[in-house]
């Protein structure tokens, strides 16, 4: 059994993890759907705890992700997943994390329509840019759209205000736990366009940019 001091080591990591705000930087996204043979640039972002995925509007195909309809006019969108507890939370608690941590739990989609470039929006954290083929971008798309939970409705319905005034929470798939954070998550989404990086044991925000850089 860990001690006292190696407990409070893992739930105070969980808790960094469970829903910090991206602070994204990047560079406007190239290529388009449209372009059959042209690689789609996206974004991989972390503010050291918690990191997303960006991408520009312009490069989803029609019909993807159809929550993207809540921010008509935002030129990026960035996708976070977490605790449906703790990351929506104004105030969260140590109680929280802990539960959060050592639990398996709902999850909830962080959306966040940018109303510019990445890094005007969030000037700092760090960014690696990632350029996909199309199948790969595609496979990235259909991921994040099946981490929406719709209950068979075309779109899912916002289930709290985002962090930000331009983001808003929609129910998730998956479960979040300690050993399942939003690093795992965008770990995984990357496997799946493609990248080779490795979703099992990626817990921290380094783990995953370490493997991208």
């Amino acid at each position: 059994m860990p001690g006292v001091a190696s407990m409070v080591a893992i739930v105070v990591l969980a808790f960094t993890v469970l829903g910090q705000p991206s602070a994204a930087a990047a560079q406007p996204a190239t290529g388009g759907a449209g372009q059959a043979h042209a690689a789609v640039t996206v974004h991989v972002v972390s503010n050291g705890w918690h990191s997303g995925i960006v991408l520009a509007r312009a490069d989803l195909p029609a019909g993807a992700i159809p929550e993207a309809e809540d921010f008509p006019t935002a030129p990026y969108l960035e996708f976070g997943w977490g605790d449906a507890e703790y990351f929506p939370a104004r105030n969260p608690t140590f109680g929280m994390a802990l539960s959060a941590a050592l639990t398996p739990s709902p999850a909830v989609v962080h959306l966040v329509g940018l109303p510019g470039p990445p890094r005007q929006v969030f000037p700092t954290a760090e960014t690696i840019d990632v350029a996909l083929p199309q199948a790969g971008f595609r496979r990235l798309v259909d991921y994040l759209d099946a981490t929406f939970a719709r209950g068979g409705a075309r779109r899912a319905a916002a289930a709290a205000p985002g962090l930000y005034p331009y983001s808003r929470f929609y129910p998730a798939t998956g479960e979040f736990h300690l050993f399942n954070t939003c690093n795992t998550w965008t770990a995984r989404g990357l496997a799946a366009a493609g990248l080779p990086v490795k979703a099992a044991g990626t817990l921290r925000a380094e783990e995953l940019m370490a493997q991208l850089r």
